[in-house]
């Protein structure tokens, strides 16, 4: 099965209403995101898609504290929707499958974190500056 950008905005598309949903609520944002950190445990190869992960992180955790508002809430619901498709059993490559089997996950949070990038440097540099 061949899983592209494509798929991948499809995915972000249909995760935005509920990553809204879960953003209502500060625990749920905690619990997912802790749900994310023991899901990233178990993947092999996470590589340099990722490495902005904790910087995306942090600026949810702000942005929820409403410590950090400057980001549009529509680039967060798009991060927390690749969270939630990360952490959920349902993917449409199975994680069961070595390493083939992160290869949507990957390419899920990749992108979302590609179309955050100018968001994440903003906080980057808010964040330093404190």
């Amino acid at each position: 099965m061949e899983f592209g950008m494509e798929q991948a905005q499809e995915v972000l598309n249909k995760a935005i209403p509920e990553a809204e949903e879960v953003l209502r609520s500060p625990s749920r944002v905690d619990e997912i995101l802790q749900e994310l950190e023991q899901k990233l445990k178990k993947v092999p190869v996470i590589g340099s898609t990722l490495s902005d992960l904790p910087l995306m992180i942090a600026m949810i955790k702000a942005w929820v504290k409403k410590e950090y508002t400057v980001v549009s809430p529509k680039v967060i619901a798009c991060l927390v929707g690749a969270i939630l498709y990360l952490i959920k059993k349902k993917d449409l490559i199975s994680d069961s499958i070595p390493i083939v089997g992160h290869v949507d996950d990957l390419a899920v949070m990749g992108l979302a974190l590609k179309l955050s990038r100018k968001e994440l440097e903003a906080f980057a540099q808010w964040r330093d500056a404190r």
